[in-house]
């Protein structure tokens, strides 16, 4: 089903989200993932597998998170039109990793709608078209496989969903890059930004004075 406008309602789709504060996210997108990780208390980190499907891809913005039925993408088409610009989708698809869920006509439709990127625990496919599309991928990795469309099949979208022992809310801090994908609890998201700011100015005059001759023996008094 749709509203008056085209966006997909029913029981299992919320379309009411809070999410992270659009100033808050902009100060993420100059943090590493890893910094933000180490800052809120070692916190956040989804599946080490996620990585982006071209090395210099990176992403940050709110979660959209998506529960799909394995196989099958059809959650992944609606949830494009359930989230805003600037979101992340964050897609769970349980144990049935290796399809390719995601490919050059999706990105086309998630660029348009000014989204920020994909996450997701299972493949992806049109992996060269994808490195250089300009939308942020992340992904297990490349499969072919075809996924289904069962319109009977039950999905959800801004329900919270579980990767590993990692719960992510819609609404979270999602912020990817090389070293993989971080999300932060929205409601600590402020915090754990300016912790990683200052952890950032921190470890820059470390390197300045590794760089002036100083061993990290002395440094960190080991």
């Amino acid at each position: 089903m749709s509203d008056e406008t085209g966006t997909p309602t029913g029981p299992t789709i919320r379309n009411t989200v809070e999410r992270t504060a659009t100033a808050v996210v902009a100060a993420a997108a100059l943090l590493p993932s890893s910094t933000l990780h180490e800052a809120g208390g070692r916190i956040g980190v989804m599946p080490p597998a996620i990585k982006p499907v071209s090395p210099t891809m990176r992403l940050c913005g709110p979660a959209v998170t998506v529960h799909s039925p394995p196989g099958d993408n059809l959650w992944l088409h609606r949830a494009i039109y359930v989230a805003q610009p600037g979101d992340v989708l964050v897609v769970y698809v349980g144990a049935g990793h290796d399809f390719g869920y995601w490919g050059e006509i999706m990105s086309c439709a998630a660029k348009a709608r000014g989204l920020a990127g994909l996450v997701i625990n299972g493949c992806v496919r049109d992996g060269a078209i994808l490195a250089d599309f300009g939308l942020p991928v992340f992904a297990r990795g490349l499969c072919m496989r075809g996924t289904g469309k069962d319109f009977g099949a039950r999905g959800f979208i801004n329900f919270p969903v579980l990767f590993d022992d990692l719960t992510v809310q819609a609404g979270d801090l999602i912020v990817g890059d090389t070293d993989g994908v971080v999300a932060i609890p929205r409601a600590r998201a402020a915090e754990v930004v300016a912790a990683a700011q200052a952890r950032e100015a921190k470890e820059a005059a470390i390197l300045e004075r590794i760089r002036a001759g100083e061993r990290t023996l002395e440094v960190y008094k080991f």
